[in-house]
């Protein structure tokens, strides 16, 4: 069967869309692995330092287990967060090739 024209522009507007997201979400990542890694360098040395206001500025009620504590579960829900963004974004451009190859042939 073949296709109208409407019908090819549209599939082909899709699969630009689609390549589009899939190019954002690997972008979004090396920011995000890039952000990670560098906070994570400040946190090694901020934490080994031990600084008297940082507790300060935490409220002052807190103590260097609860910051490390804490600190680790909030890299952890971040690492989660690039984790499933890596699934979505892999995902993305598996159908980018796919809408491509369909369109070509």
């Amino acid at each position: 069967m073949a296709r109208t024209p409407k019908e090819t522009d549209m599939n082909d507007t899709l699969a630009q869309r689609v390549r589009s997201a899939a190019i954002a979400g690997w972008w979004t990542l090396l920011i995000g692995a890039i952000w990670l890694t560098v906070g994570w360098a400040a946190i090694l040395i901020l934490l080994g330092a031990e600084p008297a206001w940082l507790l300060r500025l935490w409220g002052g009620h807190t103590n260097w287990q609860q910051v490390n504590d804490l600190i680790l579960w909030m890299y952890a829900a971040f690492k989660l967060i690039l984790f499933v963004a890596v699934l979505v974004t892999i995902w993305l451009s598996f159908w980018a090739r796919r809408l491509r190859r369909l369109g070509d042939g």
